[in-house]
């Protein structure tokens, strides 16, 4: 105890060395050493709120326009034109062995209707084709005229001459022609080409519509199933 009297409490023992300072690591944003800039993410937000008004504009443009039909068809419930052939008389049907010349005299009776309540119907144009096989062989152009609500006209048209009828299998088509004298009954298409206005209130929309009509037409000239009669016949319509 005599021996460390002297000592006075202090420490006599290997150095301490001084604590390790910490070192201090600074961190950007945006990572990679990278930077923000400001213009780049203000051209990014405005794009996008263009986008966004865009979509916006076209959707209300949809929905309004969709509107605008429903409440039309409501009102209007619009019909499509019907068409029929009442009666359709076949005195001459001759193919020519020689050079393949159709001679024909075809009268057809038809019948425009009208089936809507609030719209009129002008026929500004009507193209009468007779086609036998595919092959057209005629032409008429009918008469114009307007139909009023649930208004009908009759119309007739005669197509009546001669006509090459040119085919790539001519053998085919004379073995239709054929098979057809035979039975004293043709098959022959009439395919009405229209040009027409809807008078819908002050608005006349124009379409391009047509008349498909497949018929039977027996031959009334003598014969054999001469005595055979049309069968009253409805056309497709197709806008």
């Amino acid at each position: 105890m005599s021996d460390q009297s002297h000592l006075n409490g202090a420490y006599y023992g290997p150095s301490i060395p001084p604590p390790a300072k910490k070192s201090r690591s600074y961190h950007r944003p945006g990572g990679g050493g990278g930077s923000c800039n400001p213009f780049s993410w203000c051209f990014s937000c405005i794009c996008g709120c263009i986008f966004n008004l865009i979509c916006q504009i076209l959707i209300t443009i949809l929905v309004i326009l969709g509107i605008i039909v429903l409440v039309f068809w409501l009102i209007f419930r619009p019909n499509a034109p019907k068409f029929h052939i009442n009666d359709a008389t076949l005195t001459q049907f001759t193919l020519s062995p020689d050079n393949n010349t159709l001679y024909y005299n075809l009268a057809v009776n038809m019948t425009f209707r009208n089936p809507n309540k609030r719209i009129g119907i002008y026929y500004d144009r009507i193209e009468a084709n007779a086609e036998y096989r595919d092959k057209r062989f005629d032409t008429e152009n009918l008469e114009r005229f307007y139909l009023g609500h649930n208004d009908e006209k009759d119309v007739s048209a005669v197509f009546v001459g001669q006509q090459v009828l040119a085919s790539n299998d001519i053998r085919e088509l004379r073995s239709k022609y054929d098979s057809d004298t035979s039975e004293r009954v043709y098959d022959i298409d009439l395919r009405l080409k229209l040009r027409v206005r809807l008078k819908v209130w002050w608005a006349k929309p124009k379409f391009k519509p047509q008349f498909e009509c497949d018929l039977k037409v027996p031959l009334t000239s003598g014969g054999p199933g001469s005595n055979r009669r049309f069968e009253r016949t409805k056309c497709d319509f197709d806008w």
